[in-house]
């Protein structure tokens, strides 16, 4: 479908957006679409509803499933910046520099990477910001024919849905809000945040790991020791990449990535460990440097995703926030305390948007809706990547008619856990408007 680059300018230049179908096996009880965002942002939508229909199953009997490219993701307008050699180059580049000489290299490839996004995409990047892709959910509700947009938003998508109800309050259907993201607070509390939040379930997958047995987990007898020996390797790293099948080496940079790729899903934690035990045991670094590659959209032959692409230009476009090396020298202790492991790496993404070329808008944070109809924001207290604390943030700053479901879980977001509770809550409220109380727990 097409859509305009610019809404301030409705007859101007348009830009196509692509969006994946899947009927409902029950259409003589259809409610209408369901349009889902998996996250990022950057997340292709089309790929992961292609890739993961079968887990919507029970929505899929009456709601056609719609996954949606937001604009300047996948196949929608892409953001590029780089090619696929110089993509590989900046994930294994130090991104916690120790000396002034780090510093400036970490500097100087985030200034070329941004002179590449201005030179490949400069047109589309003041265009790409959330108020923009909610306004073309607006346009995708009206072409499939819905009254009310039926929404199910996962991780950015919360900000994303979150915007659709601020801007069209009244068009909002059924929509739910998964893995809530703040979207009020600045990008120094985000991360410093979301770095504790990564440290805890780094802690709780300590205490699995431990639990596993010296043999399938030889870094310690309990979660700090387990802890303390992730760290132990992954400043090891720093001095001495891991050798890998592909040829490629694990550097701390991907090393850090891909254990914290596997933190958004109890189901990945074996795999961790079997990563983690390589590295010990074999000197091996394949297993983490595949969980790195699906943290950062890169595919088995060398091919990148726009995901890092898209990512910038989207959280370029939605903060003002731009900061300086001087200012990431302030906060790199307390990051250090929030999250040994995890701080000091995100205290530098600080840097993201500090030279991008178009200036952010703090109007993207706004998601007050009053007058919507009732919208479930779900929380889950293990989530490392949107911490709990965000989903009742977020139903205070849509308002009145924000419900809050709670798990007492681990992972990224709820339910995809496939915990029972979570899914009869949310089924029954997609497919019979029955609306969980506030405050209602699983887990």
């Amino acid at each position: 479908m097409k859509v305009p680059l610019d809404y301030a300018r409705p007859g101007g230049d348009t830009i196509g957006l692509a969006l994946l179908r899947v009927k409902a096996t029950d259409p003589s009880k259809r409610v209408g679409s369901l349009v889902f965002n998996f996250g990022g942002p950057g997340g292709d939508g089309v790929t992961a509803l292609a890739q993961s229909a079968g887990s919507y199953r029970t929505l899929n009997t009456r709601y056609d499933l719609i996954g949606l490219d937001p604009r300047g993701v996948g196949r929608s307008a892409p953001v590029t910046c780089v090619d696929d050699r110089r993509m590989d180059e900046i994930n294994a580049q130090d991104d916690s520099p120790d000396d002034a000489a780090e510093e400036r290299a970490l500097t100087a490839a985030r200034e070329s990477y941004d002179r590449g996004c201005a030179a490949r995409s400069g047109r589309l990047l003041p265009h790409v910001g959330t108020p923009s892709a909610a306004r073309d959910l607006d346009v995708v509700r009206t072409v499939l024919g819905d009254r009310g947009l039926h929404y199910f938003g996962v991780s950015y998508g919360t900000w994303l849905g979150g915007s659709y109800a601020h801007l069209f309050p009244r068009a909002v259907g059924r929509a739910v809000l998964d893995g809530a993201v703040d979207t009020r607070i600045s990008t120094e509390d985000l991360d410093l945040q979301q770095a504790a939040a990564f440290q805890r379930a780094l802690r709780s997958f300590g205490t699995a790991c431990a639990g596993l047995g010296r043999d399938a987990c030889p870094l310690g007898r309990d979660s700090a020791s387990v802890v303390a020996a992730i760290g132990t390797l992954l400043d090891g790293l720093d001095r001495a990449p891991l050798p890998t099948s592909g040829g490629r080496r694990l550097t701390q940079s991907l090393g850090t990535t891909g254990v914290s790729a596997a933190l958004y899903s109890e189901q990945a934690w074996p795999t961790l460990a079997q990563g983690l035990a390589e590295a010990v045991r074999q000197h091996d670094g394949t297993t983490l440097l595949t969980l790195a590659d699906l943290q950062n959209g890169r595919e088995d032959d060398g091919r990148y995703s726009n995901l890092s692409a898209a990512n910038t230009a989207i959280t370029c476009a939605d903060t003002p926030d731009r900061y300086t090396v001087q200012d990431v020298r302030r906060v790199l202790p307390k990051f250090r305390n929030a999250s040994p492991v995890f701080g000091p790496s995100m205290a530098w993404s600080m840097l993201q948007c500090t030279g991008w070329p178009v200036r952010g808008d703090a109007a993207a944070q706004r998601v007050a809706a009053p007058g919507a109809a009732p919208i479930l924001v779900v929380g889950n207290t293990g989530d490392p990547a949107t911490p709990y604390a965000w989903a009742p943030a977020l139903v205070k700053e849509i308002g009145k008619s924000a419900a809050l479901l709670t798990l007492k879980g681990q992972g990224h977001g709820a339910y995809d856990t496939n915990d029972a509770c979570v899914r009869a809550a949310v089924d029954a409220y997609l497919l019979d408007g029955r609306v969980p109380a506030d405050g209602t727990t699983c887990g």
